[in-house]
């Protein structure tokens, strides 16, 4: 029996729709369940906590939606032409975390305004010692290190 294997090509995409379909269902929960106030974990340390950025990351570039929109939509589709050449599966499971990041906070940005890319990014994690982030920041923020160490393993 053959097991099982994956492109790199595909994996890739696998990666980033899990990311796109995890980072929304927890922006959609986010938004149903703490409208009405966060939810201390841990006190002075770490909440739940609902919060709409209009800017990018760590709140940066308050009112630049639409921009922001473009370059990332710009970067999407580069990494989608990356990610359908890539021959290693650790590189495009890296470019797949970005890419599903990316896409789940354009798509805020696409439909969470009341105009076509002038949406608020839905964040959460709110730590009292770091600015607030989601599912797509950190799939982001892991994918774009393991594609730093990657590539220093290569050389």
């Amino acid at each position: 029996m053959r097991s099982l294997s994956l492109k790199p090509r595909d994996l890739g995409f696998l990666v980033a729709g899990a990311i796109v379909a995890l980072d929304q269902l927890t922006k959609w929960i986010v938004v149903r369940t703490l409208s009405d106030g966060p939810v201390v974990v841990v006190d002075g340390f770490f909440q739940l906590r609902l919060i709409e950025n209009p800017g990018s990351s760590f709140s940066l570039f308050q009112g630049a939606g639409a921009v922001i929109a473009l370059i990332a939509i710009g970067a999407v589709a580069l990494i989608v032409v990356l990610v359908a050449r890539l021959s290693s599966r650790w590189e495009a499971a890296a470019l797949g975390l970005v890419l599903g990041g990316a896409l789940g906070n354009l798509l805020d940005r696409l439909f969470r305004g009341p105009g076509i890319l002038d949406g608020k990014v839905i964040d959460f994690v709110d730590f009292s010692f770091f600015p607030a982030f989601n599912v797509a920041d950190s799939a982001i923020t892991i994918g774009a290190a393991l594609a730093v160490l990657l590539a220093f393993r290569q050389r």
